[in-house]
C-alpha cells in the first residue's frame, strides 16, 4: 500500500514539475492578444519603454513574424 502511494505522489509531482505554470514574476514573457487597430508599433509602444523600434525588432524576432501584419486574434508573446 505505502509503495503505490509513494508511486503516485511521485508521478502527480513529476507532472507538476513538467507542466508550465503561469506567472505574473517579471521578466516573464507575456501573451498578447492582437486587436483589430493594432500594430507592431503601437504594441511595442505601449508595452516597452525607449526605442519602440528595438521592441519591433524582439516582437518579431520572439514571434517568428515573416511581415509586420497581424490579425486580430493573433496571439504574440511579449518577451521580457
Amino acid at each position: 500500500m505505502f509503495g503505490k502511494l509513494s508511486a503516485v505522489l511521485i508521478a502527480v509531482a513529476a507532472a507538476w514539475a513538467l507542466v508550465p505554470h503561469a506567472s505574473s514574476g517579471a521578466g516573464r514573457e507575456r501573451v498578447y492578444v492582437v486587436r483589430p487597430t493594432d500594430t507592431l508599433w503601437s504594441i511595442a509602444a505601449s508595452h516597452y519603454a525607449g526605442d519602440p523600434r528595438a521592441a519591433v525588432w524582439k516582437l518579431e524576432e520572439r514571434n517568428g513574424l515573416g511581415s509586420t501584419l497581424l490579425r486580430p486574434g493573433e496571439r504574440l508573446v511579449l518577451p521580457p
